[in-house]
């Protein structure tokens, strides 16, 4: 995710700075990027050459790079202690006096990172979706203590300058999207979970029969059935509606390691694993 929010804002022009955890993940994030740009040139998708746009992008290690910057949109884990202590640290780095403090968080109450820092007048979420270069959609959530500027200037990067379509949510578990979303996947695991059906049929049955892109199991494992279960964790701890618990077998999944895509292995075998 953070690197897709890296690539589409250095296309739209923008100067960026990503920061990541280790150099090991800086080196993967800036081969992400590189393959991600030079497919998009080859299908003819980029205004100029790759090598042009990724010039734009600089990917360090050191927090204290954001000092300057006048948006920080976070896409680390979805953990609220994690993101918590981010928010702290980018509180006292970013100098910038009107700075956006972004989340791209899935389901995390945005109130919880605003209140930690001396400016919650400028926190927001932004939520993109994946792939990012790809979906149009972003979901803006102010909280409580988000500033009408701050909102319409997160409009106004997302849709004048990245070209993205924003739709605003109140400061809720799971947002518009996740909120929809969340309970039917969860609902696809237990019917698979049950013996119902099985993998395929379910998403063929949504593929075919609601003309859907991708079924829900797919879409689980593409989205990360970690991420899936965070949210879904995050959803019930606030409205505590059976809907939203997570079913034991994704739990296992989790404890397993069988993440989905970027584990090699979820409801479905992807690369050979």
């Amino acid at each position: 995710m953070g690197s897709g929010i890296a690539e589409v804002s250095a296309r739209a022009g923008l100067d960026v700075v990503v920061v990541e955890a280790t150099d090991e993940a800086a080196k993967e994030s800036v081969g992400r990027l590189e393959s991600s740009l030079q497919r998009a040139e080859q299908r003819g998708k980029l205004d100029g050459p790759a090598a042009e746009i990724l010039a734009r992008i600089d990917v360090v290690t050191d927090l204290d790079a954001l000092a300057d910057r006048e948006v920080v949109v976070e896409a680390i884990v979805e953990d609220v202690n994690v993101k918590v202590e981010l928010f702290k640290k980018l509180d006292a780095i970013v100098t910038a006096p009107n700075a956006l403090l972004a989340s791209n968080t899935s389901s995390i109450p945005i109130m919880k990172l605003g209140v930690v820092t001396a400016r919650p007048q400028q926190v927001i979420g932004i939520h993109f979706f994946n792939p990012v270069p790809v979906l149009q959609l972003v979901e803006l959530v102010p909280s409580l203590l988000t500033s009408p500027d701050t909102t319409e200037r997160a409009r106004a990067w997302v849709q004048d300058g990245l070209g993205k379509k924003a739709i605003e949510s109140q400061d809720r578990a799971g947002f518009v999207v996740n909120a929809l979303l969340i309970p039917f996947i969860l609902s696809a695991i237990r019917m698979y979970e049950s013996g119902f059906a099985s993998a395929e049929d379910i998403d063929r049955g949504l593929v075919l029969g609601a003309a859907h892109p991708q079924g829900p199991l797919a879409l689980a494992d593409l989205i990360g059935l970690d991420t899936t279960k965070a949210v879904a964790e995050s959803l019930y701890e606030e409205f505590k509606e059976p809907l939203y618990a997570a079913p034991p077998l994704l739990r296992r999944m989790v404890d397993a390691g069988l993440l989905g895509r970027k584990s090699g292995r979820g409801f479905y075998t992807y690369g050979g694993a």
